[in-house]
């Protein structure tokens, strides 16, 4: 499955990217295809509204989306889940999304 990663950034120490990273390898490992915000958009210069935009953009090739602690407090995350409720994608917490993916040979 290939999952887009949504929480916290703004106002967060290093813009929680060590967090986006470490949920990205966990995901990873299971055997997701992931799409991260920090790989996405690691020039913090940019702004918040031109990193949604192209955050939105990968989510939209998602079928899910992976909450971290905190999305719940970030407006950026609040907006992707709901955009992606609202599209039919699948919105729960990570660890939903960390069991191996059995893989059909």
């Amino acid at each position: 499955m290939k999952i887009y990663i949504a929480g916290p950034m703004s106002g967060v120490e290093h813009f929680n990217f060590p967090n986006f990273h470490k949920a990205a390898s966990q995901l990873r490992n299971a055997g997701h295809e992931v799409v991260n915000p920090a790989e996405i958009c690691p020039d913090t210069s940019l702004g918040w509204a031109e990193c949604m935009k192209r955050d939105i953009v990968r989510m939209l090739e998602c079928g899910a989306i992976a909450l971290l602690d905190g999305w719940e407090r970030s407006r950026g995350a609040r907006i992707e889940a709901e955009l992606a409720k609202s599209l039919g994608l699948r919105v729960d917490l990570l660890v939903c999304y960390l069991e191996p993916v059995e893989v059909s040979v």
